[in-house]
């Protein structure tokens, strides 16, 4: 375990979870309050890991005082009730977030059906949706139910005796995401929001409040460039990630991402020029049987850029027996 940051105030505590992304950064800033940012998925490696890490470093579970989530995914969250409870640590989220993570996994019970609906809308057929729900259901056991004790809005701040973290909300991957602003030092910790080695999927995830949303257009891409364009204009040195190496030129970046979001538009733009695809036709034209085993990562990274084709007047939908096909406008 090393520090990263501009200083020796923030510590990565690299946590082991079940997932194919591997390890998950967690943050330990040592300031007072005590606090950690993102905690591992619920399980026992993650839990022992976070306890011998904490232990490396000089301090215990029982030191914590605040523990600050990112967003709404298992690999971040899972562990923040067995922590809040041994340390009396407060739990900090997006306000949002709270009910969806007090009433877990009543929720993400929701969120999987929605996941189903969605998917049968858009060409994926009945044995892949339901062997997805399966596996979903099996993962739930990486998240538990937790009390958010302080609810965030955009623009709060999170004091320290040495420092200020101001709270940004960066919907996309997640509705969820928050970044955290060191404003003073140029640090700025994202959770997934950005990433060094690979694209964050901006994920199409149904709206925490629980309603549906659109389950033709989904516009999880629109929010995630639009939340990436904000963080673009940030004043950052280094930008700490979820997953992979420090981040020391954001906007260069960002910008790869944003070309490479017009790239493959241009490509599902050319696909459906030849004939009408579902959204889940042109995954598995672009990623052959990754598209069966990771039918959902595939369909929400599809729908993004079809959506922002449909946006832009450069394709329309076409609805047969109730699926949705999608054909370019010459």
């Amino acid at each position: 375990m090393g520090s990263s940051g501009p200083d020796a105030g923030v510590l990565t505590l690299p946590i082991p979870t079940p997932f194919a992304v591997g390890r998950i950064n967690c943050y330990l800033v040592e300031d007072d309050p005590l606090t950690l940012i993102d905690t591992g998925p619920n399980s026992g490696v993650s839990l022992d890991m976070m306890d011998s890490m904490l232990r490396e470093a000089g301090h215990t579970i029982a030191d914590l005082e605040r523990i600050v989530i990112t967003h709404q995914h298992m690999d971040h969250l899972g562990l923040v009730d067995i922590l809040s409870k041994r340390s009396g640590a407060e739990v900090f989220a997006l306000r949002a977030l709270g009910p969806w993570l007090a009433d877990y996994p009543k929720p993400a019970a929701g969120d999987d059906e929605f996941a189903e609906r969605l998917m049968a809308r858009h060409g994926i057929e009945q044995p892949v949706r339901l062997a997805l729900r399966a596996v979903a259901g099996l993962a739930r056991a990486w998240g538990a139910p937790a009390e958010v004790t302080g609810p965030l809005d955009d623009g709060d701040t999170l004091l320290f005796a040495g420092r200020t973290l101001r709270v940004h909300h960066r919907p996309g991957h997640s509705p969820s995401d928050i970044v955290l602003h060191d404003e003073k030092r140029g640090l700025l910790i994202v959770g997934d929001h950005l990433l060094k080695h690979i694209s964050s999927n901006a994920v199409v995830t149904r709206p925490l409040d629980g309603t549906d949303g659109d389950l033709d257009e989904p516009h999880s891409l629109e929010v995630y460039l639009e939340s990436l364009r904000a963080t673009r204009e940030m004043d950052v040195a280094l930008v700490l990630g979820g997953h992979g190496e420090p981040i020391t030129d954001h906007r260069a970046l960002i910008d790869d991402r944003l070309r490479a979001t017009e790239r493959r538009a241009d490509k599902i733009e050319q696909l459906v020029r030849d004939r009408p695809r579902t959204a889940h036709e042109l995954a598995q034209e672009m990623w052959g049987n990754v598209a069966v085993t990771q039918a959902y990562l595939t369909l929400s990274e599809v729908l993004g850029h079809t959506g922002l084709l449909v946006a832009q007047g450069r394709v329309r939908e076409v609805v047969e027996d109730d699926v949705v096909h999608f054909t370019a406008i010459s």
